[in-house]
């Protein structure tokens, strides 16, 4: 029977049942930050009792969520004593900080976890994402090296030429990145990559700067069709910009010549699809004239694929909780043109709130999505704003602009004059 079907755990299903008093999908989500809300709110939409879990009180998710935990997820026996007693029937990472070897225990003794324990261990680590998708998916990468030591870092710098660029194992938003131009700079952006990634590491990756033309993000999507059979929908590419290293602005679609579309869409289908389970993954790639090249990919929601808020009739949260639940997906959808930009805090503060809001929705086709963070230090993103436009620039300056009026008008409270201090 089609419900009978099943990958990675997730079986495929047309009938949802009750949360709280009935039989609905139990869903953990293991961090709870923005992304995390945007997952519980649209799986819940579909019925699912969700259960939200991150490291500090009052995360995102936890404000909409059925229950929530706090637990330190890199504790493996933490982790382990909250599935066995939560008994979610999918478990969903959504940030790196987990204990992913427990993942695989977990897996291994029956738990479903999103897209794969596996899926979700590899991804998280830079040395086998990049193995995986030069060695086994085959797909064109920059070239790489991975060392443990100062010392080794300026002989792979010297294989490698300049600029490079050092990276932590485990990190996410740029954290623990650094662009090496000059070889002096080379000690400390491996101190960097070491000691401010997810998680120390005394092993970095670098790999030669691409002086890339655009970085777009691929969102691919593995799901099941209405027959009840597992396959991968590609969306319209993502393009984004960094100033730094941490996202900044985002939109869709970005157009390509259709032998480069063919060429990130192939490049976001094969690692995927060699990764395998479940849910939504945001592919980073790089295009210079021709030629894409793969970076890293994410399995779960991209923090650019915020715009799909305003661009997707299905948002890529929506997708993700209709393919982790089993349930079925026609697409790809039209596009609609959008952009995003991040609302970040400029300084460190407890309970934040936001003001120049009346100036920020003027504008007609402009959301302002607030993450309800209860901290807010420095560059830490705070919302989003998401605009529609009839022109790329449009709806970048939309964007923009909604945002900028935003964070202006951000106040915060002292930490010192709340009863427990922030988390």
């Amino acid at each position: 029977m089609a419900s009978a079907r099943r990958v990675a755990g997730v079986a495929f299903r047309d009938r949802i049942g009750s949360p709280l008093v009935g039989d609905a999908p139990r869903v953990m989500l293991l961090g709870s930050g923005e992304l995390g809300r945007e997952i519980a709110i649209e799986a819940m939409r579909l019925g699912a009792e969700v259960v939200a879990v991150d490291r500090y009180a009052n995360a995102p998710a936890m404000q909409v969520a059925h229950r929530h935990h706090v637990v330190a997820m890199t504790d493996p026996a933490a982790l382990r004593a909250l599935v066995e007693r939560e008994a979610p029937d999918v478990i969903v990472p959504e940030i790196e900080q987990i204990a992913t070897g427990e993942l695989v225990r977990l897996e291994e003794e029956g738990w479903t976890v999103i897209p794969r324990a596996e899926s979700a261990r590899t991804t998280m680590d830079r040395e086998r994402i990049r193995r995986l998708a030069a060695e086994k998916a085959h797909v064109r990468t920059s070239r790489f090296a991975f060392v443990e030591s100062a010392e080794e870092a300026r002989q792979a710098v010297q294989e490698l030429g300049l600029p490079c660029v050092f990276k932590s194992m485990m990190s996410s938003s740029g954290h623990g990145m650094t662009v090496v131009r000059d070889r002096s700079a080379v000690e400390a952006a491996y101190r960097e990559a070491s000691e401010h990634g997810r998680v120390r590491n005394a092993r970095v990756m670098i790999e030669e700067f691409i002086p890339f033309d655009r970085e777009v993000t691929m969102l691919a999507l593995r799901h099941y069709n209405p027959e009840g059979r597992v396959v991968t929908t590609v969306m319209e590419p993502i393009a984004h910009v960094r100033p730094g290293t941490l996202y900044h602005e985002s939109w869709q679609p970005e157009a390509f010549p259709p032998d480069v579309r063919r060429a990130l869409e192939a490049t976001a289908s094969a690692v995927t699809d060699e990764l395998g389970g479940v849910g939504i993954f945001g592919a980073e790639c790089f295009v210079r004239g021709g030629t894409v090249y793969f970076s890293e990919v994410s399995p779960r929601p991209h923090d650019t694929g915020l715009v799909t808020l305003g661009s997707q009739w299905n948002s890529e949260f929506a997708l993700h909780a209709r393919a982790i639940l089993g349930l079925p997906y026609t697409g790809p959808e039209p596009t609609t043109l959008a952009a995003a930009h991040v609302i970040l805090g400029s300084a460190a503060g407890w309970a934040p709130s936001f003001g120049g809001l009346s100036r920020a929705l003027a504008t007609s086709g402009v959301r302002v999505f607030l993450f309800g963070k209860p901290e807010a230090y420095a560059d830490r993103r705070l919302g989003v704003a998401v605009a529609r436009g009839q022109t790329v620039e449009e709806a970048r300056a939309f964007a923009e602009k909604a945002a900028h009026a935003v964070e202006a008008a951000i106040e915060l409270r002292s930490p010192a004059v709340t009863p427990s201090g922030p988390p």
